[in-house]
């Protein structure tokens, strides 16, 4: 496993992440995070060892710098979040390590919003997953543009999450899924439901990454 702090190039400044690479990764992932959250946040960490399980590589990174996280109006600029994470995906399309794999996004929350919105700027995005995010900060024509396969996951007690992905599920037209996490709540904490959300995550980007080595992910 290579694992490294990596300093990705934004504005004048630089956002810190956390690149980490399974042995021959069959693809890569970007986690955009929900406002407060950072590349620390212990659900993404464990969404990411599963997929780490299934040969893919994940970036978690911080797409404010700290200044900016200071700043609690910027946790909500997803315009700038967008900004972010397609800046990230093209350092990863740079850097020798990860140019050649295909990526897909996860995002949490708001952060599902700025993934949604970045994926309907780039056909090169393999897929989408959607943990308890807010798919509705992104306008119902951007959702309309988005091409990558998308999976969103919701927890079966999150009333109003559910409604607002509800919504924009109807406002995709790309491959799409809506998943309910039974007993689950807005952020998966009663027992086995981060366990579902990571093992259908992990599902949703193996079947939609290109395998030409016909690697199993059973």
């Amino acid at each position: 496993m290579r694992n490294e702090v990596v300093r990705i190039p934004v504005d004048g400044a630089h956002i810190e992440g956390a690149l980490e690479l399974p042995g021959n990764p069959v693809g890569l992932v970007l986690f955009a995070h929900g406002s407060g959250s950072s590349r620390h946040s212990p659900r993404n960490n464990y969404v990411a060892r599963v997929l780490h399980e299934h040969g893919i590589g994940t970036l978690l990174m911080d797409l404010l710098t700290p200044a900016e996280d200071s700043d609690y109006a910027k946790r909500f600029d997803i315009s700038l979040l967008v900004e972010r994470l397609r800046a990230a995906a093209h350092w990863v399309r740079q850097n020798p390590a990860t140019a050649t794999l295909p990526v897909g996004y996860f995002g949490a929350s708001t952060g599902a919003a700025a993934a949604l919105r970045a994926a309907a700027h780039e056909e090169s995005v393999a897929a989408v997953v959607s943990r308890g995010g807010r798919p509705d900060l992104a306008s119902p024509a951007e959702l309309a543009q988005v091409k990558a396969p998308t999976l969103l996951l919701v927890g079966g007690q999150d009333f109003g999450v559910i409604t607002l992905n509800e919504a924009a599920f109807a406002d995709l037209v790309c491959e799409k899924q809506l998943r309910i996490v039974p007993g689950a709540t807005h952020l998966f904490e009663e027992p086995g439901t981060l366990e579902e959300v990571a093992s259908q995550a992990a599902a949703w980007f193996a079947r939609h990454f290109p395998n030409p080595a016909g690697r199993s992910f059973t």
